[in-house]
């Protein structure tokens, strides 16, 4: 059988305007050979056309044989190379073969390779609550709220959902009246954080709930753990109320405690005395590198826990120590912890990083109370674009190596993240 070849010879009197034709294209079929001569078949502009199928009204076989007939569409010019300003100096290349400014020429290309990512499920909200009904301002810390745990603490989790951060930790503001020196109410079965754990487990039961594990914000004297007449903290019997306070926590439904006092073996402890009662699903974040920091001074007012003397320099880490968290960190992984945190944040950068490349565990991040105020308060001041700033930070907390980040900004973050304004 004979074939047939449908040849496309050059297309007289027709300019094209956008994809559509002046007019009807006249096609030449048979055994004819083709004929070529420089002119152009059509201009392509990008916003004309009349639907997928029909831009051109040709089959691609004809397009085909247009192009190779030496008739090729013709596309819009390159844009021409921008100008330098008028006294650039005029200099040879530099002989470089690697130019790392190629890959951030464009908000595409920097999206593209951009390393670290940011998002509401990084996020651990933390919430202060206390007794009465009225959520009351910290005045160190503006934006932030003593939460009613009824109604205050249950409508800022329900904002925290709406953009996606799932998980909290909360801190109590304790009645004067119920503190003494051995920290008793911290394992009350209807003290404070057991009640909000079960009111907010039976509204959102897939809630991550991480608690403190301290006695500071139920003891007379303010400190983290058991102080002797001598001004001691005495380690053990420390350990022994932060075990029956992680108990607690665990059966009103936390599903994460977080022992914060620093005190020796007590991430062991709490293991042996979780899994005794029956809690082996319950996870321990650690504190593990938790430093003698000046940043926590909002923090204390907003929980009303300062030390009544003295300091917690005999149980928080030096400032000035680096190797330390190493030891901190082998002990807390070989007792059982399930999270590493460090805290302070953004000054500790290098610490969470050396976590980070030593451990296979999860690393967590605090943002304590005093990176949250420096940013609002330059916010403020308009010394510095508080959003920017917020998100830049918790950017960098991420890009040195935290899973998780505790922050006081995570929901204006999250609504950030969101596209929400604040």
């Amino acid at each position: 059988m004979a074939s047939t070849i449908v040849n496309v010879g050059p297309i007289q009197g027709l300019d094209y305007v956008g994809l559509r034709p002046a007019k009807p294209p006249k096609l030449n079929s048979g055994r004819i050979q083709i004929k070529t001569r420089p002119q152009r078949l059509f201009t392509v502009t990008a916003s004309d056309g009349d639907g997928p199928m029909g831009k051109t009204r040709l089959t691609d076989a004809e397009c085909e044989a247009a192009v190779v007939a030496g008739n090729a569409p013709h596309a819009p010019p390159a844009p021409p190379k921008p100008a330098a300003p008028a006294g650039t100096p005029v200099v040879s290349l530099l002989p470089i073969n690697r130019r790392p400014r190629r890959n951030r020429r464009s908000p595409a290309l920097r999206s593209a390779f951009q390393e670290t990512s940011l998002s509401p499920a990084n996020f651990v909200y933390p919430l202060f609550i206390h007794e009465g009904q009225e959520d009351t301002p910290i005045g160190a810390m503006p934006g932030c709220y003593r939460l009613g745990w009824r109604h205050g603490l249950v409508e800022e989790v329900s904002k925290a959902r709406d953009v996606g951060v799932n998980s909290i930790v909360l801190f109590p503001k304790v009645p004067d009246a119920l503190k003494n020196s051995t920290g008793d109410e911290a394992y009350n079965d209807n003290g404070l954080v057991p009640r909000a754990i079960r009111l907010l487990k039976d509204k959102y039961p897939d809630l991550v709930i991480y608690t403190d594990v301290a006695l500071d914000p139920y003891s007379s004297d303010g400190h983290d753990g058991i102080v002797r007449e001598d001004g001691v903290i005495l380690n053990d019997e420390t350990v022994h109320q932060l075990c029956k306070q992680a108990v607690a926590q665990a059966r009103a439904g936390a599903d994460v405690v977080s022992p914060s006092d620093m005190m020796d073996g007590r991430v062991g402890a709490i293991r042996t005395a979780l899994d005794a009662e029956g809690f082996q699903h319950v996870s321990i974040m650690s504190y593990t590198a938790k430093y003698a920091s000046s940043f926590y001074g909002p923090f204390r007012e907003a929980l009303d826990s300062n030390p009544r003397f003295g300091d917690k320099k005999t149980y928080q880490m030096n400032p000035a120590n680096y190797r330390e968290a190493l030891i901190e960190a082998r002990e807390d992984e070989s007792e059982g912890a399930d999270i590493l945190l460090v805290k302070p944040g953004l000054p500790y950068l290098d610490i969470i990083r050396l976590l980070r490349d030593s451990s296979p565990l999860p690393i967590a991040a605090y943002q304590v109370s005093g990176e949250y105020s420096m940013i609002k308060a330059g916010g403020v001041l308009k010394m510095i674009d508080e959003e920017k700033v917020m998100m830049e930070s918790l950017m960098c907390l991420r890009r040195a190596g935290a899973d998780v980040i505790l922050t006081y900004f995570a929901l204006q973050a999250a609504r950030s993240l969101c596209g929400e304004k604040r």
